[in-house]
């Protein structure tokens, strides 16, 4: 009689723990379906005033650009100054004037570098941004970097694996985060000259380090690093945008601080 209630009672146990079983497994399923819809909604385009459209990706809670910004006109319709000699880009800097161009003056490189810009258009209080998304503040850019893992190797997640496009060794890049980082290079404020395409990414964000620098952050192709560095407001970069609402479609709080204590002004990263 005993061994027979103990193996009704084995028995029931038995079914309870494939009912468990069964329960977490259609729990985890769920729970995989609903990150699929949620990075889905994070993925949908972006359209600038120039009715250019960018694929985005979710990361964390962040939606993000996974192409440069392109547009050469301000939120507002105004156009955006076009600067095609050093003299023009100099004028433009010596007023505070926001400024474009292509990377080595040549719209060739338009498509996989986008434009490059200045800190001032950057900062336009007509809007560089489509509708809906900002330029990402210095904080917004350390909150993707720790959702990758952190500095030392975030960069190599961002990085684009394209063939031809990052010099080699282009060392651990897997673009697992789907960021799509193209090295774009930058145009220096001294010599006015265009260096490190193919080599480094330079990404303005909205964050000031002093009167006359900001913050940017760099990708380059010899680690997988990614550095935050201050640079001129002179300067020609390119530029990322973030999107206002989450991938739960909440607002996402914007701030302009960034921690001095943590980052460290550092010059230009060369080959």
């Amino acid at each position: 009689m005993h061994k027979q209630n103990g193996k009704a009672n084995e028995g029931k146990t038995m079914k309870k723990r494939v009912s468990a079983i069964y329960t977490l497994l259609i729990l985890a399923v769920t729970m995989m379906g609903a990150a699929t819809e949620l990075r889905a909604a994070g993925a949908a385009s972006a359209v600038d005033i120039d009715n250019q459209s960018y694929n985005t990706v979710g990361i964390g809670r962040q939606v993000w650009m996974k192409e440069n910004l392109n547009v050469s006109r301000y939120r507002n319709g105004d156009q955006i100054r076009q600067a095609k000699t050093n003299k023009e880009w100099l004028d433009a800097g010596a007023k505070g004037e926001g400024a474009w161009c292509y990377y080595g003056n040549d719209p060739g490189n338009a498509k996989k570098y986008g434009k490059m810009y200045n800190y001032f258009a950057v900062k336009d209080p007509r809007g560089l941004a489509p509708l809906g998304w900002h330029i990402p503040t210095a904080e917004e850019w350390q909150t993707i970097v720790k959702n990758l893992g952190g500095e030392s190797v975030a960069g190599g997640k961002m990085k684009s694996k394209e063939a031809g496009s990052w010099k080699y060794p282009n060392h651990d890049a897997s673009n697992s985060s789907g960021f799509t980082a193209n090295p774009g290079g930058f145009r220096g404020m001294t010599d006015l000259e265009f260096k490190f395409a193919g080599e480094n990414a330079y990404f303005w964000s909205s964050s000031e380090f002093s009167a006359t620098q900001s913050w940017c952050a760099l990708l380059h192709f010899e680690h997988p690093n990614v550095i935050f560095t201050a640079e001129e407001k002179f300067e020609g970069s390119s530029v990322r945008c973030i999107r206002d609402t989450d991938m739960l479609g909440k607002a996402m709080k914007k701030t302009g601080v960034m921690r001095t204590s943590q980052l460290q002004k550092t010059s230009r990263v060369k080959a």
